[in-house]
């Protein structure tokens, strides 16, 4: 009996993942630098031709990082991908990431096309909460606010009060305990932990993990930082308590990014998809940034600190899907207009956070 991809384990996934790549890595390798070049001129073509913008995740490729930024895209987070699709006059969004986000963009702007570049780009945080266990769960609990992790389906987010995103979980969870409301936290059992932990609201946690921040190990990251006290230690709220002990800053990627500009420090240790690092050299190039390290004791590497899903996402299948228009994001107009209101919520409680600072 075949399964489907939500009963297959993460790790499993991450193989299934890790194997396809490798295949098309073989294929991408065996292309001249003119062929390439060739294949980089394409897709700026089709972007153009298509009347598509390019959004791409800071954990995609370089490659596809710098072409979004080359043709007025956008490299951003998930939520801020999706904003910028909304504002954009392009009749197509393709979408550098995996698949929540051509999701989120799509509930954003639902009279536009939206592509993904490959619909097998999972994310194991959405994978391991699926909708309708995770809605019986919440209909056991009728009296808990729900908030769920921007790392979800349309139809997780579909049963939320609120959609949430690491950069203002912790002043939202803040505001919602203070008006004496208990949640129900999903999928990120790490991120909602530290949540929970700073602002000691009554929060029931959903049992998900991402398969990149819960590699991280404290004990190798110790002993990375005695070797250079100079370094700081970026760390995404997604990794375990452990690590996050030993953060000097604890973000979101955008906060992350932002504070490997802004720090006094020669070298930087970062706890997140390694993708990231490409933005952060770019935006203070004398400094240097090293993965944190996820290999245990005995392991070839120090740090494998990549998202398998998103390094799916390369020119040749960007230049496939812009051809084709294959890869397009079609939602239950229902589930839709559902999930459209905890993020429109969301967004309107970040706007007036901004004006309130």
């Amino acid at each position: 009996m075949s399964m489907s991809l939500t009963e297959l384990s993460p790790p499993l996934l991450k193989r299934i993942a890790e194997e396809a790549i490798s295949a098309r890595a073989v294929a991408h390798a065996s292309l001249s630098d003119d062929a390439h070049a060739a294949l980089r001129q394409k897709a700026i073509d089709l972007l153009r031709s298509r009347n598509a913008v390019l959004v791409a995740h800071y954990y995609v490729d370089s490659e596809l990082q710098e072409l979004a930024e080359e043709t007025q895209g956008c490299v951003a987070d998930s939520l801020e991908m999706a904003r910028f699709g909304l504002a954009h006059t392009a009749q197509t969004i393709v979408v550098a990431g995996v698949r929540f986000m051509g999701e989120t963009a799509k509930i954003l702007s639902p009279e536009k096309r939206v592509l993904v570049v490959d619909s097998a780009a999972e994310c194991s945080l959405d994978l391991g909460c699926p909708a309708e266990t995770f809605s019986a769960f919440c209909d056991q609990h009728p009296d808990r606010t729900v908030v769920v992790y921007a790392n979800t389906s349309a139809e997780v987010k579909a049963r939320a009060d609120w959609v949430v995103t690491s950069s203002i979980a912790l002043d939202l969870i803040r505001d919602l305990s203070d008006r004496g409301e208990k949640i129900i936290w999903a999928p990120d059992r790490y991120l909602g932990d530290y949540v929970r932990r700073e602002t000691g609201a009554d929060i029931l946690l959903w049992q998900g993990s991402c398969i990149v921040h819960e590699e991280f190990k404290a004990d190798t990251l110790l002993d990375l930082k005695q070797r250079h006290p100079e370094a700081r230690i970026l760390v995404h709220p997604e990794s375990p308590p452990s690590v996050i002990e030993l953060a000097d800053v604890v973000g979101s990627t955008s906060q992350l990014i932002h504070a490997s500009q802004e720090l006094d420090a020669p070298l930087f240790i970062v706890a997140t998809e390694e993708g990231i690092l490409h933005k952060m050299r770019q935006g203070a190039p004398l400094k240097k940034f090293v993965a944190a390290p996820t290999a245990g004791e005995g392991a070839t590497c120090e740090s494998c600190a990549h998202c398998p899903w998103m390094k799916m996402n390369d020119l040749q299948r960007l230049v496939d899907v812009l051809e084709s228009f294959e890869n397009e994001v079609i939602l239950d107009e229902t589930v839709r207009a559902r999930a459209a209101l905890p993020i429109s919520r969301m967004i309107e409680y970040a706007g007036q956070r901004v004006k309130r600072a």
